[in-house]
């Protein structure tokens, strides 16, 4: 590794340190008024454990797999301190997580196909699902990869609107209709665009209503349907962007849009402005989907490749 690589890893880590303060501290004030006066982990600190998990938005699931795997480790340890609970917690859950043989992101790169790389990114409004395409049509593109953009929420006009003024911020060519248009169309000229440009990368915008799940789902597959007509397996790969600071609202946004279309990544955004990044780790575990993504801050280069050692370290590093 190149020492500028190194010195960007190293901002990378700080940054998601730095995004995490919220969620740690809660998570650390809870675990300490849990152990408060006890000097080993008992049936108590395990129930008043489980409480923290659950308030920290980890859900419930999750939360019950991470006390039996202590439970387990006390029984077979015998005596387990209170002192240790934070280094237990980490191992427990980075190796839950790793169980899920869910690999991490390969930073922002695609993989090796017949291009162009089509991501279809879905969610409802507010979520920062505008500013994460914009973000990663940056980061793409500093990788040096051509990247065009597709409006395709043609149900609000500030949607195009912002878009296009991410397009123009990191650099990239965007492809839009008027408001109204049928947003399938605006993905066909899309596809079309990028294939005669020779592009690497196609992130299409989708529109962010989260109506009735039939409805939604005959929308996306419409848009689906009409880019197979360029490119046949597109798209390659659907992004589904879920606001971290929303916490179990957005285990319920991501269970009904898988069910409403094929999801195979996420993104978790404002995770810096939030105490609930316990998020991450119950939607990780519970939905067998990668999270490719996280958002720790409001600049172009605040969206990190999600790395989930690295998650559950920031996650359960003390201040000193």
């Amino acid at each position: 590794m190149s020492w500028f690589k190194k010195i960007l890893g190293k901002e990378s880590k700080e940054k998601l340190d730095e995004g995490l303060e919220k969620s740690k501290t809660s998570l650390f004030d809870k675990i300490s008024r849990a152990v408060v006066g006890k000097s080993k982990v008992d049936d108590e600190v395990l129930d008043d454990l489980e409480e923290v998990l659950i308030s920290s938005d980890v859900g419930v699931e999750t939360t019950i797999k991470i006390i039996r795997r202590i439970e387990e480790r006390v029984e077979r340890d015998k005596y387990v301190s209170t002192s240790e609970l934070d280094l237990i917690l980490r191992e427990e859950i980075a190796s839950l997580l790793s169980e899920n043989n869910i690999e991490d992101t390969n930073g922002f790169s695609i993989p090796k196909k017949d291009l162009p790389y089509v991501i279809m990114v879905v969610g409802v409004n507010g979520v920062g699902k505008t500013t994460t395409i914009g973000k990663l049509a940056s980061q793409f593109k500093s990788q040096g990869l051509k990247v065009v953009l597709g409006a395709a929420d043609t149900f609000r006009a500030a949607a195009v609107d912002q878009l296009v003024i991410w397009s123009e911020r990191a650099g990239v060519p965007i492809v839009k209709q008027a408001m109204g248009s049928d947003p399938a169309s605006v993905a066909f000229d899309t596809i079309q665009s990028a294939v005669a440009q020779n592009a690497d990368v196609v992130l299409i915008d989708t529109a962010g209503r989260l109506h009735n799940k039939i409805n939604l789902m005959n929308e996306l597959t419409k848009i689906k349907r009409v880019m197979q007509k360029v490119i046949p397996d597109a798209p390659h790969e659907v992004l589904l962007v879920l606001d971290g600071s929303t916490g179990q609202n957005a285990f319920e946004q991501a269970k009904q849009f898988t069910q409403a279309t094929e999801v195979s990544s996420l993104a978790v955004t404002k995770l810096d402005g939030t105490a609930k990044g316990g998020v991450v780790i119950g939607i990780s575990d519970q939905f067998q989907i990668p999270v490719k993504y996280i958002g720790v801050g409001e600049g172009i280069n605040d969206l990190q490749a999600f790395n989930k050692m690295e998650f559950v370290d920031s996650f359960f590093k003390r201040n000193n």
